[in-house]
């Protein structure tokens, strides 16, 4: 089995194509998907970009060393086929993983030169954000490699060794949706709709707030830095986050 330093995939005798164990890119994605959420969670929730700056960078250096040197030494893979170390290996076709990842580049590579090199932020990179969970969640949840589907609606051979073995499997032999199991999963959001509105609908306590750091002062007058450090940039006035924005720079 040829083991050099530069190349995408391994060739093994049984496959016609080069290929990766499936395990270890779902475990990757599940770890990207972690870090990323936390990143996004912070953007969204707290007006706070650093966390997200941080994983654009990990992030693209993490694809740059799959697409351009090699998956095996790529960081989150590395702790991927560690996890499964234990697991039989499942070889999925190495090609059409190498057209999804370079989707994820061309993806990192925007939000670098927005956020990290020009400090742009606002709805275009919560959308980009969330297309780079979506992806990785599909992956890693399902097994479902988006990406791969535009692989095969670009490229006249089609995608081999799909997870599953869903290239290969008839669409007549897929399991479908049963009416007793529609009217389950009916039955549950209608369940769930029904403890929302009665959650929402019995209201909370009120929140006790703190002193905020820009307080009048004794005289009633409030410091003019104050004044100028608790303006709400036009961004996060743009998401509808302003009140979530004061409250994470303590301007409440």
């Amino acid at each position: 089995m040829n083991r050099s330093i530069f190349q995408f995939g391994e060739q093994r005798p049984e496959f016609a194509v080069r290929v990766l164990n499936e395990r270890a890119v779902r475990a990757s994605a599940g770890i990207l998907f972690f870090f990323a959420f936390i990143a996004f969670m912070n953007a969204f929730l707290l007006g706070n970009f650093q966390p997200t700056r941080l994983f654009v960078v990990v992030f693209l250096l993490e694809f740059a060393i799959r697409i351009f040197i090699n998956p095996r030494y790529a960081p989150s893979l590395i702790i991927g086929q560690w996890v499964v170390r234990k697991q039989q290996a499942e070889y999925v076709g190495a090609p059409q993983k190498r057209f999804a990842w370079s989707i994820g580049l061309v993806l990192a590579l925007a939000m670098l030169y927005l956020m990290v090199l020009n400090n742009v932020v606002g709805p275009i990179n919560m959308i980009v954000c969330s297309v780079c969970l979506l992806l990785l969640f599909f992956e890693a949840a399902f097994g479902i490699c988006i990406g791969c589907k535009f692989y095969n609606l670009l490229n006249k051979e089609k995608a081999q060794l799909c997870p599953g073995g869903v290239c290969e499997v008839p669409k007549a032999d897929r399991p479908g949706i049963s009416l007793a199991q529609g009217a389950v999963l009916l039955l549950f959001a209608g369940l769930i709709a029904f403890t929302a509105q009665w959650v929402y609908g019995s209201g909370a306590p009120p929140l006790r707030s703190t002193p905020a750091a820009n307080a009048p002062s004794a005289a009633g007058v409030r410091d003019p830095a104050e004044e100028e450090r608790c303006k709400v940039p036009a961004f996060a006035k743009a998401m509808g986050h302003e009140e979530k924005w004061k409250q994470h720079n303590h301007c409440q």
